[in-house]
């Protein structure tokens, strides 16, 4: 399944991303991170190196979301679960569907844990589970943010964090740290330069005087990551495996994480050129945990 874009020095691998769609998913929680990283490039004048290819799972072969758009899905959930290892992204839309799928217990639930458990297993892959708005209450529902922290979209702040409790009273009693930001990144990967204060991804004060998290925000692009045998080391180490893991409040945050992971996984210049076109404002969120590469 591994894409290849041609540039003018040779191929370049395109990171794949699944999205995992569920009936009553929220439109715009799917289509405005699709549009920012449909129009990522590994090299920001070169239409030919795109960066992302997106695929959509369903549970049948259209889904409708809460707002009547209908998509077609490009495979069912089984042949996720088959492909799985076939991908670098996991994407999960939230949306008014959600609150069936708990109440239902039904995918993308086991989808979520096993992309999870794919990382802890084979941490020599850089993975990335990314949620947007509500979808967050899923990866909760598993149990995976255990240890961590996350955000949602505001309204469902203590929905959130009774999921949380439960998962942690089913599990081993560890908490989530359930944060009112933007988006929230956990296990980043990223370079800190020499001089932190030039670097994009450092916040170096909180602009609300509240506890601050570690700070970071960023990483270094995905194909060093990927080839650094103490990354794949230092990863293992970490939660999940190292799995990074984003979180994202409402709509407009989900834009805001998408650019984050465009930074992240190909270059901080191919975001700002991304929000540039899209006359879009980047507002960032949180880091908690990371390593230097």
């Amino acid at each position: 399944m591994s894409a290849v874009s041609e540039a003018a020095d040779g191929p370049i691998e395109v990171i794949q991303v699944l999205f995992a769609l569920h009936e009553g998913f929220g439109a715009q929680e799917l289509c405005g991170p699709l549009e920012i990283l449909s129009k990522a490039h590994h090299k920001i004048n070169d239409p030919k190196t795109k960066a992302f290819e997106c695929t959509f799972a369903a549970p049948s072969q259209g889904v409708t979301s809460s707002s009547g758009l209908t998509i077609k899905a490009d495979i069912d959930l089984s042949t996720a679960h088959e492909d799985l290892k076939e991908y670098d992204v996991l994407i999960i839309p939230g949306g008014d569907g959600v609150e069936n799928v708990l109440q239902q217990g039904s995918e993308p639930l086991d989808l979520i844990k096993a992309f999870a458990k794919l990382q802890i297993s084979d941490p020599s892959k850089e993975r990335t589970l990314m949620s947007i708005g509500t979808g967050s209450l899923l990866l909760a529902q598993t149990g995976i943010l255990q240890g961590l922290a996350a955000t949602t979209h505001p309204d469902y702040y203590t929905k959130m964090e009774i999921i949380c409790k439960d998962a942690a009273r089913r599990g081993d009693l560890e908490q989530t740290d359930v944060m009112e930001e933007n988006y929230v990144v956990n296990n980043a990967r990223f370079e800190l330069g020499e001089k932190l204060e030039e670097n994009p991804f450092v916040l170096s004060k909180r602009p609300d005087g509240r506890r601050k998290s570690i700070a970071r925000k960023g990483s270094n692009a995905w194909k060093e990551s990927v080839k650094r045998r103490e990354s794949n080391a230092r990863r293992a180490s970490l939660r999940l495996g190292g799995l990074r893991l984003i979180t994202s409040g409402g709509i407009t945050s989900g834009l805001d994480a998408s650019l984050y992971l465009v930074a992240a996984m190909v270059s901080h210049e191919s975001a700002q050129e991304v929000a540039r076109v899209m006359q879009y404002t980047w507002n960032k969120g949180v880091t908690v945990e990371g390593i230097d590469v």
